[in-house]
């Protein structure tokens, strides 16, 4: 079919319209652990204050997530900004091949249960939490189930402490109980345990190829069985927190050993499941499990012939993996799409943490541009330090290329990513994210001027809340909770909050009404029709509404 948008009575803006992600920026009560709020952000104030502003559902169902607790992500954010609709997305997908049987009865699942019948291991991957951003572990408990019901023999976990998608110490209120279940489950003809872990901003579940060192240690520790040796999990885990004093997901890397011998190398003949279902922390671990001869990021030391599979396909186009468990959304008419092949120009631009959400995330999870002609993608390299050192990140160079973007008259639509209010609010530290959101105003107060230099609009929005909670909340009584020592604890994980949506527009307001909510039903997806009617064309029948009435 061809994609191909519609004009509209109104001729569209004479400039671009730019759209503005402010990455993890939701809306909640001003309070001690509301960065945002705290912040000194005059340009945002004024935004709020004399434009329209509605407020967005960024999480749960609006985002194609199995219930409303489920919190928002940048890469289901990015889908429903980039398509204008909602699809079913990574956990529920997951949930729905392991409820039906689907996923057991695939080529790949076979194939991996079959090469380890005859003594071979069988090994799990992933994050380990419910939080449901990256990976579920109720998901890990049903493979495991159905493998020993299966005649494996030998299985070995390795797990990544969470403390970012989940509580900042919350990992023995999973290794514990999932120890239980494994002794439930171990039997003489069933042998089970966890092998290895680590926190996972320290190993293997680093993202866009920022810091290969991270996968490198990862595979030392899981493949080669090579690190600090612990009899179990929960000794590691308590241990490092007595030396290190740091969250789950900063937590330094152990093994399993027992007398002096790890538990669980990966060696040929064995077969691996990375079981995260998100893409963007999945896809370096596995170039390491499929790259052949020609992997040079870093010396494996040797190769393992193993099966390998990631749960989804993590790079659809690049067909990584090679292998995986369960087939993922069939994301189409995404607006990318329907501007290229209208013959609008576009652009999209961010650093390296999210570059590849306004890009493959923005294009239903498609890689490379649908028409090298009309449309600019540009990288600026991210900084490899923590990001609370360096709370601004790249917002100014960000900021300077988007100018030139804007002033250059080649782009009709362009998006960017800031990336601070996530990156940054991840860290847990308060402070530090105040600062991000300072940075983030001030790049805003540098933009706007040009928008209106060009006579263009800007829609600023974001994909999810993050910086707006930095704390833990007792749910009774709406106050931050106090950890052991007297203060307050750290939140690091995305919220459910709302996210803000701004029509910057000096030029244009006869042409259009703002659409009231009082329902609170406008989400994220409701934003391409939105562009699109900007940029004088009517939107796709099976978009969202847009939330502006054409005059």
């Amino acid at each position: 079919m061809a994609h191909i948008l519609k004009k509209t009575a109104f001729k569209g803006v004479t400039g671009p319209v730019v759209t503005i992600v402010m990455d993890g920026v939701g809306l909640a009560p001003a309070g001690p652990g509301n960065a945002f709020c705290l912040a000194n952000t005059p340009t945002l104030d004024r935004l709020m204050k004399d434009y329209p502003l509605r407020t967005l559902k960024a999480h749960g169902t609006a985002v194609g997530l199995p219930g409303d607790d489920d919190m928002g992500n940048s890469e289901v954010g990015h889908n429903a900004l980039g398509s204008g609709q909602v699809f079913a997305q990574g956990a529920k997908l997951v949930s729905q091949s392991i409820a039906s049987g689907k996923m057991f009865t695939s080529d790949t699942w076979k194939d991996l249960i079959s090469g380890v019948k005859d003594g071979k291991t069988l090994h799990f991957l992933g994050l380990f939490s419910d939080g449901n951003v990256h990976s579920h572990i109720d998901h890990l408990k049903a493979m495991i189930a159905e493998a020993k019901k299966e005649g494996v023999k030998k299985v070995r976990v390795h797990i990544l402490l969470d403390g970012r998608d989940v509580g900042e110490t919350s990992a023995l209120d999973y290794v514990l109980p999932f120890e239980e279940f494994l002794s439930s489950l171990r039997a003489p003809d069933f042998d089970i345990m966890i092998a290895s872990g680590g926190g996972r901003m320290q190993i293997t579940m680093d993202r866009y190829e920022a810091n290969w060192s991270m996968v490198e240690k990862g595979w030392h520790t899981h493949v080669l069985g090579e690190g600090r040796q612990f009899a179990c999990a929960a000794d590691a885990i308590t241990a490092y927190r007595e030396e290190y004093h740091v969250i789950d997901q900063d937590l330094p890397a152990f093994v399993i050993a027992k007398d002096g011998k790890p538990v669980g190398t990966v060696e040929d003949g064995d077969s691996v499941i990375f079981y995260n279902f998100r893409g963007d922390r999945a896809i370096e671990i596995s170039k390491t499990f499929d790259g052949g001869p020609e992997f040079d990021k870093f010396d494996r030391v040797r190769m393992p012939k193993v099966r390998y599979a990631g749960m989804l396909e993590y790079d659809g186009d690049a067909h990584i993996p090679a292998h995986y468990l369960v087939d993922p959304p069939e994301i189409s008419n995404t607006m990318g799409q329907y501007l290229a092949e209208t013959g609008v120009s576009q652009a999209a631009i961010s650093e390296t943490q999210k570059y590849g959400h306004v890009t493959y995330f923005w294009n239903g999870n498609r890689s490379g541009k649908f028409n090298e002609k009309l449309e600019t993608y540009v990288e600026i390299p991210s900084d490899v330090v923590p990001f609370e050192q360096r709370p601004w990140m790249k917002c100014a160079e960000i900021t300077d290329r988007l100018i030139e973007m804007i002033r250059s008259g080649k782009n009709r639509a362009i998006r960017c990513n800031f990336p601070n209010g996530d990156m940054v609010g991840h860290t847990g530290s308060i402070e530090a994210t105040r600062i991000a959101m300072e940075a983030l105003d001030l790049q805003l107060a540098r933009i706007l001027p040009v928008i209106d230099e060009v006579k263009g609009v800007a829609l600023i929005t974001a994909d999810h809340g993050n910086a707006d909670e930095m704390y833990e909340t007792d749910k009774k009584t709406g106050l931050p909770k106090v950890g052991k020592d007297g203060k307050f604890k750290a939140k690091t994980s995305h919220t459910l909050n709302r996210v803000p949506f701004i029509v910057y527009d000096n030029f244009y307001t006869d042409a259009y009404t703002v659409k009231e909510d009082p329902d609170k039903t406008f989400g994220l997806a409701n934003v391409a029709a939105t562009a699109v009617n900007f940029l004088g064309y009517e939107a796709p029948d099976m978009w969202y509404a847009s939330m502006i009435d054409l005059k």
